[in-house]
């Protein structure tokens, strides 16, 4: 029986032929995912900004009555809150500010009940989905290890592929990693999903699928450079592409399946977390082939560049054999 194969054995799509027309519009949408992120900014949760968090649904309205929310919840005393919707119409998330002191814990507790009792006084078809309570000392602390772990994360794939590789690897692999952060760092920013922990590790995981597929297309680079060092390198790359593609393929296309029936038919609490993923994987791919490999040609690589160096020793005991 003739095994069935999405990409054909004989494949040899001319990817570097559009390698500027496409770093050119990765590059404008990194922009805008920047523009994005500091001018309408990110809907960071509690994890990172600190304060008490309480998601409830309105199961028998169609849409939740923010307005009438934020009165009632004003008139406690707490300050302005923060409502934003959350999946459905009919699904909120309330948002107060906890002080930093120790009585931030015993507040959050009182904050809580009473929020719920007045809600639920005023609307008994709302459910309490979930409640969350992070402080002010905890959230900052969260936020930058949780920074500095993706750019810690970056920084040593760069360098492991540098090591294994050629430097030349290594800040390809960088560039693709930062264009894949920022891209989906961007979708959160363009769409307003809150941005916590959940998502940190989301982009920790896409950061290593990247490394995965990046480790893939430069592996087979550097195998062709050492067998056709004769042959153009943007045909090179090509080839190494078009070779490692069909595993490219099934293995997204494997991923992006079961991640589409999360989103589709999976819980509201790991929605932000599998569209962070979602996106990942789509930009990850793009970034393995568009990205990564084409870079190599604007650093430099050559067919030499993995030919051991002859040292001065070597060159003396090859003349006096009398090579050339």
């Amino acid at each position: 029986m003739k095994l069935l194969k999405l990409i054909p054995d004989n494949t040899n799509i001319k990817f570097l032929r559009w390698r500027v027309p496409f770093y050119v519009i990765s590059v404008l949408l990194m922009v805008a995912a920047v523009a994005l992120m500091v001018g309408k900014g990110i809907n960071l949760g509690v994890d990172f900004v600190g304060g008490q968090s309480i998601r409830m649904t309105f199961v028998q309205e169609a849409e939740a009555p923010i307005a009438e929310l934020r009165e009632e919840i004003e008139s406690l005393g707490y300050g302005d809150p923060i409502i934003q919707q959350m999946g459905a119409p009919n699904e909120v998330a309330v948002r107060l500010a906890l002080p930093d002191d120790e009585s931030g814990l015993g507040l959050a507790d009182r904050m809580t009940r009473e929020i719920v009792s007045t809600v639920q006084a005023a609307h008994p078809d709302a459910r309490i989905d979930g409640v969350e309570s992070v402080s002010g000392k905890v959230s900052e602390e969260l936020f930058t290890t949780g920074m500095l772990a993706l750019v810690l994360a970056m920084i040593g794939i760069s360098i492991y592929i540098w090591v294994r590789f050629e430097w030349q690897f290594g800040v390809g692999a960088l560039f693709a990693l930062v264009h894949d952060v920022i891209l989906t760092l961007g979708l959160f920013a363009l769409t307003g999903m809150e941005f916590d922990l959940n998502i940190v590790a989301a982009l920790l995981t896409l950061i290593g699928y990247s490394l995965n597929d990046n480790i893939v297309v430069y592996d087979r680079v550097r195998e062709n450079l050492k067998k056709y060092r004769k042959m153009p390198l943007p045909e090179l790359l090509d080839l190494s592409v078009n070779e490692t593609l069909s595993r490219t393929v099934v293995t997204s296309g494997s991923l992006l399946i079961t991640l589409v029936s999360l989103l589709l038919l999976g819980p509201d609490v790991i929605f932000g977390f599998t569209a962070a993923i979602t996106m990942g994987i789509f930009v990850g791919t793009y970034s393995s082939i568009f990205m990564s490999t084409p870079i190599l040609i604007w650093l430099g690589v050559t067919g030499d560049s993995f030919v051991p160096r002859e040292s001065a020793v070597d060159a003396q005991e090859r003349k006096a054999r009398g090579e050339v």
